[in-house]
């Protein structure tokens, strides 16, 4: 079998793949670490982003890619697709979502079904990386913010009143140096047209 026949069986992943299957450790041995990814592929169905250890959400992402794209190519009709979905979905009402939701929503994507993000390290925490994986096109609002001098953004928002509240505290004490050294001018003055006209 050549190259341009054995494409036609397997569909192409939209990522890049490693060439080695990451060492998850479990107790449990190779089915512990299938139970994991599978419990993963289930989570990243029916939420659409969770956060997890690095490892283990790039190899999900793999599973969960070639079961939307198996899931596109072939339908709901095709036997082998719908075992595969039936392994893979922890909870079987999430099968009839990949079908029905996530099949018309990814039919004519050219990109990836989903992204990983790399998210930021505690300061004081072990040293285990994380990532968030979600799906393209979840409702939830984007990670990334694509505008950056948008002064509606709440922290721009914030900043704002906090410089502000500053620059209004610093016109006050400048007005309070200027009103004593006013006063004490004016004082000598006095004193000094007190001593003038005895």
């Amino acid at each position: 079998m050549n190259q341009a026949q054995v494409t036609k069986l397997v569909s192409k992943l939209r990522i890049k793949v490693a060439p080695e299957p990451r060492r998850l450790r479990n107790p449990k041995g190779p089915e512990g670490r299938l139970d994991k990814l599978r419990k993963t592929v289930t989570g990243l169905i029916k939420f659409e982003r969770i956060e997890l250890n690095f490892n283990r959400a790039d190899e999900a992402r793999q599973y969960a890619e070639r079961l939307i794209s198996e899931a596109i190519v072939h339908g709901d009709c095709h036997k082998p697709t719908m075992e595969i979905a039936d392994y893979w979905l922890l909870e079987k009402e999430l099968i009839h979502k990949l079908f029905k939701v996530l099949v018309p929503r990814y039919e004519n994507c050219n990109t990836a079904f989903t992204k990983m993000y790399r998210a930021p390290r505690p300061l004081y925490s072990r040293n285990i990386e994380k990532a968030v994986l979600e799906l393209r096109g979840n409702p939830y609002p984007s990670l990334i913010n694509k505008q950056y001098s948008n002064r509606h953004l709440i922290q721009n928002v914030l900043l704002d009143a906090a410089k502000y509240d500053y620059r209004q505290a610093k016109y006050a004490e400048m007005a309070d140096k200027i009103g004593k050294t006013e006063n004490q001018e004016l004082n000598k003055l006095s004193k000094k047209d007190e001593i003038t006209t005895e």
